[in-house]
């Protein structure tokens, strides 16, 4: 008998299906030669510090650190997961093959391995692949079964994340509890979460210690357009009012004109932290909510696997790509213009060298139906994202007008589309930027249109000298947190240099919204709007912490990095987890030599 483990009831149904299993048993299906069983997700867990030993259950300073000579695992103490698992076990037992049909991912991995290490599975094992749940797709993963050696490195790489976790995690968290704690209040610390949250106070830190300062713009309005001076900011009133008398009453002269033409390629795909930031900007859905949404339109077999992180498809999705366009019900007037044409091929879109386990998030061509709002708004992104890869790049004209008064200059720009190409799809949509908390330079506002001048024309103008005062960052939102933690706290608009830093990320896709949620149920933070604000307790903890390792975004980053190359063979798992134990084993050592008077206020209780 073949058995087959999928993450999910509603997975391993699907499956079932497909391959003709169709009669229902307690905790699986069976038929056709093959048993069809599922998980709820994680169904084991790494043991806890008393599983090793009774001295290690008491929280005391001169047990740390605590690193177990070797990791084991567990059952979570579920009843439903016992059961369950009980049942996956006499299956396995008496199994002549087993396929592994978990989650495409690290962490799908290491879920089903952990269950069949626990189950003492002895029979081969295949592993399925697959990047959407459609027939289509569960028949030709079948016919295209790998051998779960192959996927060594990944679990590996799954396996070195979850003992770095549980050693930074359960060591800093006791030490710093008991050490500045006051044995009261349970400090928790993390390898992801304790620089997400170093970002967010870092942040407020930049906010509240912002001293405004004052500035002078310098304008003139000529038929009817504004037009700014090039040297930008007016530094004193005094310079400002001296450069505005030296202008009134003098006539404006274009001195130059310049016109270009541009182009603007479409949109990238969707990864998954694009998606997430992109719902969040336009919807205000929390990380957490649009990975739920996604996730379960793939369930629905609507989109394909959502938790992945690169933009790219791979060239063999090309040919594909005309049928996914049919399938697209409610898009037809995007999609028409497009049928019977060929397809244009972006390198922007198709690269094989840049996608590894899973391809950009894509629609799979099952029109979609029965969809909730919410649903229907992520899956509307998705759709007219990938429909718009299609349509050829927007084209537009820049005409940029220069005049002087006197000595002083002046710049006035337009901006004219003169093709809508990919935009046309989103017509009508307020084309807004993804906010960087950075200052916008006056100077450089752009006007929809420029009537026509000619070089040399001259005639009265309005000039107006605006005070204005810098305005400090602003807070962090879920999107630009996100952003953030792609690329290792430094914010990046270049979508080239964004991907090429994507590779020191803080966490991994499919995490970092789980993180920003334990953040708030730890009391850290705290959402105000779309901002997030970091509470006295988050404050005073990131105060708390001198040990850089603990809270830096780069050394963070750095171990993402390290836990990448495992997963494609380019450094030992074993190095990396020898080098945590020195790295924690230091901090324990670092923190019991401290003699200073660092504490947390009691009255910060967590909420």
């Amino acid at each position: 008998m073949i058995v087959c483990i999928a993450e999910k009831p509603s997975v391993a149904k699907d499956i079932a299906r497909v391959l003709g299993a169709t009669t229902q048993r307690d905790g699986f299906m069976e038929g056709n030669g093959y048993q069809v069983t599922w998980t709820f997700g994680h169904l084991c867990t790494l043991k806890e510090p008393n599983d090793y030993t009774q001295n290690w259950k008491a929280w005391s300073l001169g047990s740390l650190p605590m690193i177990p000579a070797r990791f084991g695992i567990k059952l979570i103490d579920d009843r439903g997961i016992e059961k369950q698992f009980s049942i996956i076990e006499k299956l396995m037992q008496s199994a002549d093959r087993i396929i592994n049909c978990g989650d495409a991912g690290q962490e799908g991995e290491l879920i089903q391995r952990w269950v069949m290490q626990k189950a003492a599975a002895h029979c081969p094992v295949q592993r399925l692949w697959i990047s959407s749940l459609t027939e289509e797709a569960i028949r030709e993963g079948f016919h295209n079964l790998k051998d779960q050696q192959e996927y060594q490195p990944l679990y590996e790489a799954g396996l070195s994340r979850a003992i770095g976790d549980w050693l930074l995690g359960m060591n800093a968290t006791r030490l710093y509890t008991l050490k500045y704690g006051q044995n009261r209040q349970v400090l928790s610390i993390g390898r992801v979460q304790t620089p997400t949250l170093a970002l967010i106070v870092n942040r407020q830190r930049e906010i509240d210690n912002f001293k405004p300062e004052q500035y002078w713009i310098l304008t003139v309005k000529y038929r009817d357009v504004v037009f700014s001076a090039t040297k930008g900011k007016y530094d004193s009133e005094e310079e400002g009012r001296a450069a505005l008398e030296l202008i009134t009453g003098k006539p404006f002269t274009v001195t130059d004109i310049q016109k270009k033409n541009g182009t603007e390629a479409p949109q990238k795909l969707f990864d998954l932290t694009s998606l997430q930031v992109e719902c969040n900007r336009k919807f205000s859905y929390s990380a957490e909510t649009t990975l739920k949404l996604i996730q379960q339109l793939y369930e629905k077999k609507f989109t394909t696997y959502p938790r992945v992180d690169t933009q790219y498809l791979s060239d063999d999705i090309y040919p594909k790509c005309p049928q996914i366009l049919k399938g697209l019900r409610g898009y037809e007037a995007y999609t028409q213009p497009l049928e019977g044409k060929k397809l244009a091929k972006s390198k922007k879109v198709f690269d094989s060298k840049k996608v590894t386990d899973h391809h950009a998030i894509i629609p799979t061509g099952v029109p979609a139906q029965n969809l909730s709002d919410m649903e229907r708004n992520v899956y509307d992104l998705i759709a007219r994202r990938f429909i718009s890869v299609f349509y050829p790049d927007c084209k537009f004209a820049t005409t940029v007008v220069l005049g002087k008064v006197e000595d002083i200059e002046f710049k006035a720009t337009g901006k004219t589309i003169i093709s809508l190409g990919w935009r046309e799809l989103y017509k009508g949509e307020k084309d807004e930027k993804e906010e960087s908390g950075s200052e916008q330079n006056d100077a450089t506002q752009e006007n929809a249109t420029l009537p026509e001048f000619t070089v040399g024309e001259t005639g009265p103008h309005i000039p107006d000298l605006a005070e204005k005062w810098t305005t400090p960052p602003k807070p962090y939102t879920e999107a630009t947190l996100l952003r953030a933690m792609e690329t290792a706290g430094k914010f990046v608009e270049d979508e080239e240099l964004r991907a090429a830093l994507k590779e020191n990320g803080i966490g991994r896709p499919s995490s970092r919204a789980g993180i920003i949620e334990i953040l708030f149920k730890r009391g850290y933070i705290i959402r105000k709007r779309k901002a997030l604000i970091p509470t006295s307790t988050g404050m005073e903890l990131i105060d708390l912490i001198h040990e850089e390792l603990l809270k830096s975004c780069e050394l963070t980053g750095i171990w993402e990095k390290k836990l990448r190359d495992i997963e494609h063979k380019k450094y030992k798992a074993a190095d990396f987890i020898a080098e945590l134990k020195v790295q924690i084993t230091e901090i324990v050592r670092q923190v019991l030599a401290d003699n200073t008077n660092r504490r947390i206020a009691i009255n910060a209780a967590q909420k």
